[in-house]
C-alpha cells in the first residue's frame, strides 16, 4: 500500500503531507516496510513490457 492515498486519523491531512508526529511516524514505518513499493502506474507500465517482451520472445521462437 502506498501511503500517499491514506488520510491521518489525528489531523486529517495526507499522510504523505507529513503534518503531525503520526503522519511522520506512519510515513516513516511505511517507507521501512516497503522500500521498493512501486505506484499502480508504475506496476501497470512493468506489465505492459513484461507482456511485449514475452510476445517478441514467443514471436522469434516461432
Amino acid at each position: 500500500m502506498t501511503y500517499d492515498r491514506l488520510v491521518c486519523a489525528n489531523c486529517a491531512a495526507p499522510v504523505s503531507e507529513g503534518r503531525c508526529p503520526v503522519c511522520r511516524a506512519n510515513r516513516e514505518r511505511l517507507q521501512q516496510e516497503s522500500p521498493f513499493a512501486l505506484n499502480p502506474i508504475a506496476l501497470i507500465a512493468l506489465l505492459a513490457v513484461l507482456i511485449a517482451a514475452l510476445a517478441l520472445v514467443a514471436h522469434q521462437t516461432v
